[in-house]
């Protein structure tokens, strides 16, 4: 979205009303947010448009009305929180170089944290007493060589993260509404972040209750927010490993704390030594490497970046069904890049874009790393 870029002027009430409206919508993600604001140039434009791209997908996803948007919008500010857009200033400046960042951000607090000397800390939810003890010493000696300590809330690690750098700045990233925190001991936790100057956000609604599938979804913003993420125990197969994954994906750094081979809990952190994550055993270590990486190495993901695409798709005639057909042949629950779709089915660009709106619209596929397209698996 090259019209909104860091320090371009804020989105007017009217604007962020229409943002929420299109991003709340039923089967409307990031990258789908993103083709039709890109593609119509508003979001109120995107709206007016969308009953007819909706008609083609021979399914009824429903569009959030004017009422509920306000209705959300007023709700936040009995919460103290604000909807922030990407590209205006208060926008984290991190997100806008990962894949299928989120359009609008529901934040709390961190006005006056450092959003740009960030780690993210996260393990295990059955952490060990050593654990715990290793992750207060990392995070208290991070916020004391003046870093921002970002983790998910969780029990366990995550939360000893939090509480040890409550006093130095600390970032939870929600998995849930601001309503809805997850787990419900830790709602005292989040009202003591805010109260020392943390932050609390989230990307979902008010009212949002976390499943399970959220939980990923939030990962990727904790990745996406640090310069590094920091696994300090955790299972083989667990949610921190998935959120060191993100990192890599990120082209973040990635650090791990060893651990007994006896212990089920540092299998996970152990194979990531393996595969080259760096050892560490204490903030210093984390620091030296951050401290000396290259500035760029955030700027893996082109925000800028949309599919190469050719006229406004309502301008053109519907697709066929053997184009339909075509395409979903080449399709799976493997993301594939959009790219090898046109090379595959020998379809035009123009095509393969209104079928693909049409798909996500019916929520029929998912976009995986912003550019990576699959079937939706059920």
């Amino acid at each position: 979205m090259r019209a909104l870029r860091p320090g371009a002027t804020e989105l007017t009430q009217a604007q962020r009303t229409a943002w929420l409206r299109l991003l709340r919508t039923e089967n409307v993600g990031p990258v789908t947010f993103r083709q039709l604001l890109n593609r119509f140039g508003s979001a109120e434009a995107a709206i007016n448009a969308l009953p007819g791209l909706i008609r083609r997908t021979g399914t009824n996803p429903r569009i959030t009305t004017q009422m509920e948007a306000e209705d959300e919008l007023a709700g936040l500010q009995r919460f103290g929180a604000r909807l922030v857009a990407t590209g205006e200033a208060a926008y984290p400046a991190l997100l806008n170089f990962i894949a299928a960042a989120p359009p609008l951000l529901t934040m709390a607090g961190g006005e006056s944290l450092d959003w740009s000397r960030t780690v993210g800390v996260v393990g295990a939810r059955n952490a060990s007493s050593a654990g715990i003890k290793m992750t207060r010493t990392l995070a208290q000696g991070l916020g004391a060589g003046g870093y921002t300590v970002v983790s998910g809330l969780a029990r366990g690690i995550d939360t000893s993260a939090h509480q040890a750098s409550l006093a130095t700045g600390t970032i939870a990233v929600l998995a849930g509404g601001f309503d809805k925190i997850y787990p419900d001991e830790n709602i005292p936790l989040a009202h003591e972040i805010l109260d020392n100057g943390g932050a609390l956000l989230t990307e979902m609604p008010l009212g949002w209750e976390p499943r399970a599938r959220d939980f990923p979804r939030r990962n990727r913003l904790v990745s996406g927010l640090s310069l590094g993420v920091v696994v300090v125990e955790a299972a083989k197969r667990s949610g921190s490993l998935i959120t060191a994954r993100l990192a890599l994906e990120q082209n973040r750094d990635v650090f791990a704390v060893p651990g007994s081979p006896l212990d089920p809990r540092a299998e996970g952190g152990n194979a990531l030594i393996q595969q080259g994550a760096k050892l560490i055993t204490c903030a210093a270590d984390i620091m030296e490497t951050l401290g000396s990486a290259d500035p760029a190495r955030t700027a893996l993901f082109d925000p800028d970046w949309e599919p190469e695409f050719g006229a406004d798709p309502l301008a053109l005639p519907p697709p066929s069904n053997d184009d339909k057909s075509r395409l979903l042949s080449s399709l799976s629950t493997t993301p594939v890049e959009v790219d090898e779709i046109v090379r595959q089915t020998g379809l035009g660009v123009s095509a393969i874009q209104m079928l693909l709106l049409e798909l996500d619209l019916g929520g029929q596929i998912e976009w995986s790393s912003g550019q990576l397209v699959a079937l939706r698996y059920n």
